[in-house]
């Protein structure tokens, strides 16, 4: 190893991991050069051929990138789409998700969204927001919020797996308003109510005078995909309506279910 190649591995430039970040460059270098040797690869990234070559052998055990026959040169693999495919699927939730929210707010003219999960806390991909004269109208799209202080999240956190339901009740719950949940016995029974009932509230529990309702969206597989859910006002939004709204929201999430290609 070269002097070039004994700089600190654990952290490079903005304490990104270095043999991260040159894994990543080759990954940039081979989508715009289409097919590069070991000498090229090293050359681009200063450092030693072997180097080069370990960076390249351990994207090549993921599939990331392969060599090409004749020449022995690299050129991305099959992973690379694998992973692309992932991408491509949440960019189908997101176009069917926001016709949904769209046909939602028509209907009730209410502000709607639709959250996915990620990496502990709700993500909102999709909004569309209600005209009333007193509506919810902040921008939640791109927002993480918590999962145990959000009708979305409730739902999300309900149908979520075993171990990333232990990950959640292990940590700190926030507490956001008087009303969030913050003891994880309580959050998870309530969660079991929700996968009961099929569907979750969010009380005042994140913003004050604010009142949310969920439904989970099952996708392709029968799994949990998405939450949609409505917000408003709480004093337009009582307990006492949540029935009739939430046979309103189990209607569109099943079309985006539908659209995702869930089987009814």
């Amino acid at each position: 190893m070269t002097d070039m190649d004994r700089v600190d591995d654990v952290s490079g430039v903005g304490g990104a991991v270095q043999s991260v970040d040159r894994a990543i460059q080759i990954l940039e270098m081979l989508s715009d050069a289409s097919t590069l040797g070991v000498s090229e690869i090293s050359r681009r990234l200063g450092v030693h051929r072997s180097t080069a070559f370990r960076l390249l052998a351990t994207l090549e055990a993921r599939n990331l990138v392969e060599q090409e026959e004749r020449r022995g040169e690299y050129q991305l693999g099959f992973g690379v789409l694998r992973l692309a495919g992932r991408i491509t699927a949440r960019m189908d939730i997101v176009k069917d998700a926001q016709q949904v929210c769209d046909e939602l707010t028509a209907e009730l003219n209410e502000t709607s969204n639709v959250a996915i999960f990620d990496a502990g806390a709700a993500v909102n991909v999709t909004q569309a927001t209600g005209t009333r004269l007193v509506s919810v109208t902040r921008q939640y799209v791109g927002q993480r919020t918590p999962l145990h202080a959000t009708s979305t999240g409730k739902v999300l956190l309900a149908y979520a797996p075993a171990a990333t339901l232990r990950q959640a009740l292990s940590q700190p719950l926030e507490k956001c308003t008087e009303n969030t949940l913050t003891a994880p016995a309580a959050l998870e029974d309530h969660l079991t109510l929700v996968r009961d009932r099929g569907w979750a509230a969010a009380m005042e529990e994140w913003e004050y005078d604010t009142n949310a309702l969920a439904v989970p969206v099952f996708g392709q597989d029968g799994g949990v995909v998405a939450a949609l859910s409505i917000t408003a006002p709480s004093f337009r939004m009582p307990e006492s309506v949540f029935p009739d709204l939430v046979r309103v929201l189990l209607r569109h999430s099943r079309q985006l279910g539908a659209r995702l290609g869930a089987v009814a």
